[in-house]
C-alpha cells in the first residue's frame, strides 16, 4: 500500500484544474505528525533500553562479582564508570524526551527542520557514547583478567618460563583488539537497526520539508 504522505503529495501536485488541490499547511501537518510520532519511539526505545540494560547489571552484581572485581583491583573504577555511564544516558534520555517535547510544539517547517537535524545529531552522539564506554569498559576488564584474575596469572607465568612473554603479550593484544573490534561492529550494528531505520524516517522528512520550503 502506498504511504499516505506519498498519497497527499501526488493530490498537492496534480495541476488538472478540476481536482481538489491539497494546501501547503495540510502537507506540512503530515510530515509533521510523522515526524512527532518517529521522535516519540526514538525516546521510548531510549527508556527500554536504559531499562533493559540497568536490570541485566542488577542481576549481575551480586556480592560474588562484587568480589571478583575487588580482587582484580578494578572494583572502584568500575563503579565510577558505572555511575558516568548512567549519569550520561539519562541526560542523553532528557534530551530524547526534550526533542520530542520540542516537535510537538513545532509550528513552521524550518523549526521543523532544525529539530529533526538536532534529534539526529543527538542519537549519533548517543550511539558513539555507548561504543566508547563499551570499549573502555571491555579494556578494563581484560586489564583486570590478565594483571590479577587467578587464571591470567597461571598464564603469564607460564608464558614467562617458557621464555615467550613477549610474544604472549603481542598475541594477547592483537586477540583483544581483534575481540575488541568484532564486538563493537555487532553493537554498531544492533544500533543501526534499532535507531537506523527510524533516522532513515526522519532524513526523508526533511527532505519533503525542504521540497516544500522550494
Amino acid at each position: 500500500m502506498m504511504d499516505e504522505l506519498e498519497l497527499l503529495k501526488k493530490d498537492w501536485q496534480k495541476k488538472d484544474d478540476h481536482l481538489p488541490k491539497l494546501s501547503y499547511d495540510q502537507i506540512y501537518k503530515m510530515i509533521w505528525k510523522k515526524s512527532s510520532s518517529i521522535v516519540k519511539w526514538i525516546f521510548y526505545i531510549s527508556l527500554i533500553e536504559f531499562v533493559f540494560w540497568a536490570g541485566i547489571n542488577i542481576i549481575f552484581s551480586d556480592p560474588e562479582s562484587m568480589q571478583e572485581l575487588k580482587a582484580m583491583h578494578i572494583y572502584n573504577t568500575m563503579m565510577v564508570l558505572n555511575f558516568v555511564n548512567y549519569a550520561v544516558i539519562l541526560y542523553f534520555i532528557y534530551k530524547f524526551y526534550k526533542n520530542y517535547r520540542k516537535i510537538s510544539f513545532t509550528d513552521s517547517s524550518k523549526k521543523l527542520m532544525k529539530t529533526i537535524l538536532d534529534v539526529k545529531k543527538t542519537v549519533t552522539q548517543y550511539v558513539w557514547f555507548n561504543l566508547i564506554i563499551f570499549t573502555i569498559t571491555l579494556v578494563i576488564s581484560i586489564y583486570g583478567v590478565f594483571i590479577y584474575g587467578p587464571e591470567g596469572r597461571q598464564i603469564i607465568e607460564a608464558a614467562t618460563q617458557e621464555g615467550s612473554e613477549t610474544t604472549f603479550w603481542i598475541m594477547i593484544i592483537i586477540v583483544s583488539i581483534v575481540f575488541t573490534a568484532v564486538l563493537l561492529l555487532l553493537i554498531w550494528l544492533f544500533y543501526k537497526l534499532l535507531y537506523g531505520i527510524l533516522l532513515k524516517r526522519l532524513k526523508e522528512n526533511y527532505n519533503e520539508l525542504k521540497k516544500l520550503e522550494v
